[in-house]
């Protein structure tokens, strides 16, 4: 199909093509004034031209150039083209995007595919090189580049895919260009460009054809002008739904881990470690004091501070997991009594209070309100309505006035007060694009150690939303084992993937978590298969102590191709740093380690972060130095 402005070629080429009058042309008015379909053979391969009237460039001219292109699109309904050939000239001077709207328009009608197999035909190709900056001619290689990257380019703003580079091949069709002995039109730079076009136009066919067997290509070959068929990204949604997530709880139940029973908080309460309250009297010394003590004293005064605070977090810990276990023996109490006795029982113990409008605290505001210093424009409200709204502050974003590109919302409520629904979400936005992610689950208890929930997360990929609609099942076995059974649905576009997975949780002892899952998403045809197994080795004080090791492996196979991960994460307290060190490796020879710490007392720490910007300068001095030599 030839598609073009009026007035570039599209007729005459279609008569050089055929070596044949298969469409008149004329040089002052439109050659072509309706859809046509010409045939004919060449070399001996029929060839099926579509030829559609002129489009104008101009923008008061778009409501004419819909008109055509709606009457293009109803007459390849019954037979799509494979190639469109975009047609313009070579020899316009234009530097601007002045057929920008026309490209759009075109874009608009069949959709951005309609530039995955097209070519771009340049006519007049036999036209003089224009004077340079010098007044001398420039080459006509660097013509022909220069008009070629500036139709490449509106091409790809149009269609809103920096991606794309259409082939361009180059036309003359004037009796008085030169030929040679076989009688083929030869432009200046020597090329026969009759066979250049055709190649170009059977390697894309085949090229076409070959996606749509391999299945390479996300639209459908061949059929650039209906809606692009997505291919789930099957491995990413399989990770998704493998991912293990927390059991939402009641209020009341939010504290500790949720592997952890009443067993557990039975045997907390049952350690004989020393009571805080038994040790004798201490007094904090002041650092004046302290610079006073030789070196074993201050080891021994550290030592005794420390395993102080230790036991005064461990009472803290165990008087919070005996006030929980007592709520719930109350409110189970409560509930088979009356319903209102338990609102009454749970709203004494202050586990809900009546929400007051509460303003947060005030931003540290500049001395003056110019421009440069926004950030008195920047004032929220905690309101009664207990959804949390919140500015995301992305300071290395587009919008460097204030940095805020987007908001994030959060809330948690209760259905029929024993149905606990948490809904949270973000929304940002730079100068092009707009991203969305939100996720919502709600949690039933059926009978003791058996939980189900239900979600649906909203999150954008590319320019489509996906709609994930997913559901897990928990049962207690045993004491320390737990079964999750999980079902997930994701809409993608006018694609489907469905997935299933099954986990499970052992606790060995009071510091190894194992958690093992495995499951499979299927979407067009397409399997994915995974699993992970992820062993936690946590410390005999924790969580007051926070240290804990993680391994973890994952294996999946899509499409014959078999990925292998392997993880390792250890976290714990160096003195009064914080330290996180991960390291991966997967099968194909790429991993990463990195190590984190954190400390609010080690300030001169943050000179670690002096090093590799000391050795960038110093590098590019290097480099300086070798290039001047």
């Amino acid at each position: 199909m030839l598609l073009g402005k009026t007035g570039v070629g599209k007729s005459a080429t279609i008569n050089s093509i055929f070596d044949e009058v298969k469409t008149s042309t004329n040089a002052f008015t439109f050659a072509t004034k309706k859809v046509q379909e010409i045939t004919g053979t060449v070399h001996g391969i029929k060839l099926r031209v579509i030829d559609t009237p002129g489009l104008l460039p101009s923008v008061a001219d778009q409501r004419h150039n819909e008109k055509i292109m709606a009457s293009v699109k109803r007459f390849i309904r019954r037979s799509p083209p494979d190639i469109v050939l975009y047609f313009d000239r070579l020899d316009m001077q234009s530097r601007d995007f002045g057929d920008l709207p026309l490209l759009r328009t075109i874009t608009d009608t069949f959709g951005a595919a309609v530039w995955f197999n097209a070519i771009v035909v340049l006519t007049h190709a036999s036209s003089a090189p224009p004077d340079g900056p010098n007044g001398v001619p420039i080459s006509y290689e660097m013509f022909v580049a220069q008009r070629s990257h500036i139709v490449q380019q509106t091409i790809r703003q149009a269609a809103g895919d920096t991606r794309l580079m259409n082939p361009v091949s180059l036309v003359e069709n004037h009796s008085a260009c030169r030929t040679n002995r076989a009688g083929e039109r030869v432009l200046p730079n020597g090329q026969v460009w009759k066979p250049q076009l055709l190649l170009l136009s059977f390697a894309s066919k085949i090229l076409a054809e070959a996606n749509l067997l391999l299945k390479l290509q996300e639209n459908t070959p061949g059929r650039p002008f209906g809606t692009r068929s997505r291919v789930p990204p099957l491995p990413f949604l399989l990770s998704s739904l493998l991912q293990s997530r927390a059991q939402l709880k009641m209020p009341e139940e939010q504290i500790g881990d949720e592997d952890e029973s009443d067993e557990d908080v039975e045997d907390e309460e049952s350690d004989d470690e020393a009571d805080y309250d038994e040790l004798p009297p201490f007094r904090r010394l002041s650092k004046e004091e302290i610079g006073e003590l030789d070196k074993e004293q201050r080891r021994l005064y550290f030592e005794e501070l420390e395993d102080r605070e230790k036991l005064f977090q461990k009472k803290q810990w165990k008087e919070e997991l005996r006030r929980r276990k007592e709520l719930k023996k109350r409110m189970a109490a409560a509930q088979r009594a009356d319903l209102a006795s338990a609102e009454e029982v749970y709203d004494e113990d202050g586990a809900k209070s009546a929400a007051v409008p509460v303003a947060l605290p005030d931003m540290a505001l500049p001395p003056t309100f110019d421009s440069d210093n926004p950030s008195h424009r920047y004032r929220y409200l905690e309101t009664a309505s207990q959804w949390l709204v919140r500015p995301v502050l992305e300071t290395h974003g587009w919008d460097h006035d204030s940095g805020y590109d987007g908001l994030n919302l959060e809330k948690m409520f209760i259905v029929g007060s024993k149905v606990p629904v948490s809904i949270s979400g973000q929304v940002t936005k730079d100068k092009k694009e707009a991203n969305i992610t939100l996720e919502s689950v709600a949690s039933l208890t059926h009978a003791e150690g058996k939980v189900t929930s239900a979600g649906l997360d909203l999150q954008t990929m590319g320019k489509d939303l996906s709609y994930t609609l997913r559901t897990e099942t928990r049962f207690s076995n045993f004491k320390r084992n737990k079964t999750i059974a999980g079902l997930s649905v994701t809409m993608l576009g006018d694609t489907i993937a469905a997935g299933m997975k099954l986990e499970d949780r052992i606790l060995l002892g009071k510091r190894l978590k194992l958690v093992m899952n495995g499951g499979a998403i299927t979407g067009r045809g397409d399997v994915a298969y995974g699993g992970t197994l992820e062993m936690t080795l946590r410390d005999r004080d924790y969580p007051i102590s926070r240290t804990l090791s993680t391994l973890g492996f994952s294996v999946m196979d899509w499409h014959g191709d078999l990925a292998i991960g392997g993880n390792l994460q250890s976290q714990f307290v160096l003195g009064k740093t914080m330290m996180v060190a991960r390291a991966n490796l997967n099968n194909r020879g790429a991993g990463q380690i990195s190590v984190k710490a954190s400390s609010s007392e080690q300030l001169q720490m943050a000179l670690i972060g002096v090093i590799p910007i000391i050795r960038a300068l110093l590098g590019n001095r290097l480099f300086s130095s070798s290039n001047s030599t």
